[in-house]
């Protein structure tokens, strides 16, 4: 193992992967450092080595080291990935998961990280930015020595300035959540009140192209859209096209360069996107000139936080079947919405996408971490847990969970050696996985945080237990839908 010594008689373990020109990183235990040739320009203060008495500068990581180390080593920033087949969003909500995330990525390397992955949502409810979110992405990267691209996704932002915000950040892949231009009520009308308001906006030229049309889209799947399933899908899907096509040619294509992958989202909604919807949402977005890397629909049954899919699992395979044949059509990626902790579906998708995916994960990573909480601090667990069952009515404005709190196991009947066996229970997973926001924010009288400094501390200290959790969790993941 190597040591870099000051002649101040300071030790510090070396990151070995981290070693590059002029530049490598080491663990001052309660925080690591930056040590850089001063010709690199970082800022920070003198040492001097007392191996070989050259001057270094040791440098604290943050925003300003980040963004000189992607200038001098760009392998540390972000790219446009979403061309490669095989792609995994695995958001980290604590800035902390990279490495052990990097280790997956290292053993399957047929499939590139998306590694920053933040939604706007996420950023307010843990304090953060999308500067912050990178920067941690590009840390974690040059610690490991990880060189062979990974992305950086404005998730499910919204608005155009929410967009202009990521990509002023430096994020290479937008995510535009369309779900406030989507009209899910129509779902619930009568035909004739479907017909009644598709009188008052009435597109003929949309009917021209669509209604009583079949379309033959190969590999045996055929779309048709007799008329009442035509109407509803113009009152549903029509409004998110046109935010869609204005964002595009607004933000992502400036002068006939396209800055960043772009995916749609139609997937926030309570009903599932019909093959059909998909298809006319394909089209349309085509027709309009929008380069999609990746569409994300709504998939039958449930994908809720933290816990397998629920549904039928032959329907889900049979529509997978024509969305990915959809995709294959219009030349972009399936992504996987929700996909944390999804593995009853993982083999069908990685099949019937042919390879060809984009995978997301986010807070199952804060799962393992708090799982690591029970496992070797059981009192700490405790105090967390009891704060959940009291903020979760909060939490769950955020999240679409069916969570019965009735379900858990209360804390008393439970040893400390019993606690870690509350993440196999779907209920207790879900009440640990939306309340993160208020547990990491909850303070004290004082205005001292009541978990978020102790919690920081704890994952420092453990953090190679952290990463192993990390490297089997989300793993599994990747094995999964790549069929191993």
């Amino acid at each position: 193992m190597a040591y870099f010594k000051t002649t101040k008689g300071e030790e510090f373990k070396v990151y070995a992967d981290s070693v590059n020109d002029g530049a490598f990183m080491v663990d001052g235990g309660d925080r690591d450092y930056l040590v850089t040739d001063p010709s690199l320009g970082f800022a920070g203060g003198e040492v001097v080595c007392s191996k070989c008495g050259d001057k270094k500068i040791m440098s604290v990581l943050d925003h300003e080291a980040a963004v000189l180390l992607r200038k001098h080593f760009p392998w540390t920033g972000p790219s446009r990935v979403l061309d490669r087949d095989k792609t995994m969003g695995v958001g980290d909500r604590l800035g902390i998961a990279g490495d052990g995330h990097l280790r997956v990525f290292f053993k399957y390397p047929e499939v590139t990280p998306i590694l920053a992955q933040q939604s706007i949502r996420e950023l307010n409810l843990t304090n953060r930015t999308f500067a912050d979110v990178l920067d941690s992405a590009t840390f974690a990267t040059f610690r490991c020595g990880y060189k062979t691209g990974w992305g950086a996704d404005g998730d499910h932002v919204k608005t155009a300035e929410e967009v202009e915000y990521a990509l002023k950040s430096g994020f290479t892949m937008i995510t535009l959540d369309c779900s406030e231009h989507i009209d899910n009520s129509v779902n619930d009308m009568s035909s004739s009140e479907v017909e009644k308001i598709y009188a008052s906006k009435k597109d003929a030229e949309l009917e021209s192209l669509y209604m009583d049309k079949t379309f033959d889209i190969g590999e045996g799947v055929k779309i048709h859209f007799n008329r009442d399933l035509f109407y509803r899908t113009v009152l549903i899907y029509k409004e998110a096209v046109e935010h869609a096509v204005k964002i595009w040619k607004t933000l992502i294509c400036r002068d006939g360069v396209q800055v960043a992958d772009f995916e749609i989202s139609i997937d926030e909604t309570l009903s599932s996107t019909l093959p059909e919807q998909h298809f006319f949402v394909a089209a349309e977005l085509a027709r309009f000139g929008v380069r999609c890397s990746t569409v994300a629909p709504r998939f039958c049954g449930e994908f809720q936080k933290g816990v397998d899919y629920r549904g039928d699992l032959v329907q889900y395979e049979k529509e997978m079947k024509i969305h990915a044949a959809i995709a294959r059509k219009f030349g972009y990626k399936i992504s996987i919405h929700s996909g944390s902790d999804k593995f009853s579906i993982f083999k069908v998708s990685g099949r019937e996408t042919a390879g060809r995916f984009h995978l997301k994960t986010a807070g199952t990573n804060w799962l393992e971490a708090v799982k690591l909480v029970a496992m070797k601090d059981p009192g700490l667990y405790r105090e967390l847990h009891e704060y959940a069952l009291e903020a979760f009515a909060e939490a769950s404005q955020y999240y679409h969970v069916s969570t019965n709190l009735n379900n858990i196991p209360a804390l008393s009947t439970l040893t400390d050696a019993q606690l870690p066996s509350l993440f196999n229970n779907d209920d207790s997973r879900q009440l640990i996985h939306i309340t993160y926001g208020l547990i990491l924010n909850k303070k004290n009288a004082d205005g001292s945080y009541t978990f978020k400094d102790r919690l920081y501390k704890f994952w420092r200290k453990n953090r190679e237990e952290y990463y192993s959790l990390l490297e089997n969790h989300i793993g599994r993941h990747a094995a999964g839908i790549l069929l191993k």
